[in-house]
C-alpha cells in the first residue's frame, strides 16, 4: 500500500467508526475543536468535572489533554482521566500549551507526563524545546522559533518517553525516535486563527483512536489540518471567513492529497 493510500485508509476508518474523543481542553477553543472533530467525522465530548471524567474515559476511544487554561480543578480532572486512560490502555495525546511560560505550567506538564506517558505530544517548537529541557524561550502560547529548530529536542523527548512527538509550524514534523515525517500542506493564515494548534491536537486524538501506529496517525492528522487549511485559504477573504471555510473544508475532505 502506498503512503498516500495508508493516509486515506486512516481517514476513511475515522469517518466510518466516528470514535468518541474525550477532550479536557481549554475553554478558549472548546467550540472550535468540538466542531472540527464533528466535521472530520469524530464524536467529541468535553467533560472536565472530576465527578465524571473517569466514567467518560471508560466509554471513549481516546483522550485529549490540553493545558491551555489551567486551574486546580481542571488539573485534578486531568490527572484522574490520565490515570484511568492508563489503566484501560486508552491512547492519549498531550498538548503542553505555553509550557515554560510559568512555573505552574512547567510543574503541571511534568506531573502529567510522570502520571502516564502520552502516546503523542503535540506542541509548537518553543513548547517542545521547553518540554525537552533544552530551552525555555516560550512566549505565551506562540512559538518564538521555527519548527525545524526543535527537531533535536523532539527526538530526545521521543527517545526518553518512547512515544511520538509532533512539532507544528510552517512545516510540521512528526517524530518517533529516528523516524521523521514532514508535512508542509498548510497555509500562513492558519497562524492567525486562535486554537489551530489545539484543533490539530484534537484531530490527532481522533486519529489515534482508530490507528495504533501513532507515527502514521499523527501524520494523517497533520495532513488533514494542512489539506483543509490550504483549501480554506483559497476561498477566504480574511480570518473570519477562513474559520467558517476551514470547517467546511474538513467536512468536504474526501481524500488526502
Amino acid at each position: 500500500m502506498s503512503e498516500i493510500n495508508r493516509f486515506n485508509y486512516v481517514l476513511t476508518k475515522l469517518r466510518k467508526t466516528s470514535p468518541l474523543v474525550h477532550n479536557i481542553t481549554n475553554y478558549v477553543v472548546m467550540n472550535n475543536t468540538a466542531n472540527a472533530l464533528l466535521s472530520i467525522g469524530a464524536s467529541p465530548v468535553m467533560a472536565h468535572a472530576i465527578e465524571e471524567v473517569e466514567d467518560i474515559v471508560a466509554i471513549s476511544s481516546s483522550l485529549v489533554i490540553n493545558m491551555g487554561t489551567l486551574s486546580k480543578n481542571w488539573v485534578d480532572a486531568m490527572m484522574l482521566a490520565i490515570t484511568k486512560a492508563k489503566e484501560l490502555n486508552k491512547p492519549f495525546v498531550f498538548d503542553p500549551v505555553g509550557v515554560g511560560a510559568s512555573t505552574y505550567r512547567i510543574e503541571t506538564a511534568k506531573n502529567i507526563i510522570s502520571r502516564a506517558t502520552p502516546n503523542v505530544i503535540r506542541g509548537n517548537a518553543s513548547e517542545i524545546m521547553a518540554l525537552a529541557e533544552i530551552t525555555s524561550t516560550t512566549k505565551g502560547v506562540d512559538s518564538t522559533v521555527s519548527s525545524d529548530a526543535a527537531i533535536a529536542a523532539a527526538q530526545k523527548l521521543s527517545k526518553e518517553l518512547n512515544n511520538t512527538v509532533v512539532i507544528s509550524g510552517a512545516t510540521d514534523y512528526i517524530i518517533t525516535q529516528e523516524q521523521i515525517n514532514e508535512v508542509s500542506d498548510g497555509h500562513p493564515m492558519m497562524s492567525k486563527i486562535t486554537g489551530m494548534g489545539c484543533t490539530a491536537t484534537a484531530i490527532i486524538g481522533a486519529c489515534i483512536a482508530v490507528e495504533s501506529d501513532y507515527q502514521l496517525a499523527s501524520t494523517v492528522a497533520m495532513k488533514i489540518m494542512g489539506n483543509a487549511g490550504n483549501t480554506a485559504a483559497k476561498i477566504s477573504q480574511g480570518t473570519g471567513s477562513f474559520e467558517m471555510n476551514f470547517l467546511d473544508s474538513l467536512s468536504n475532505l474526501k481524500e488526502l492529497q
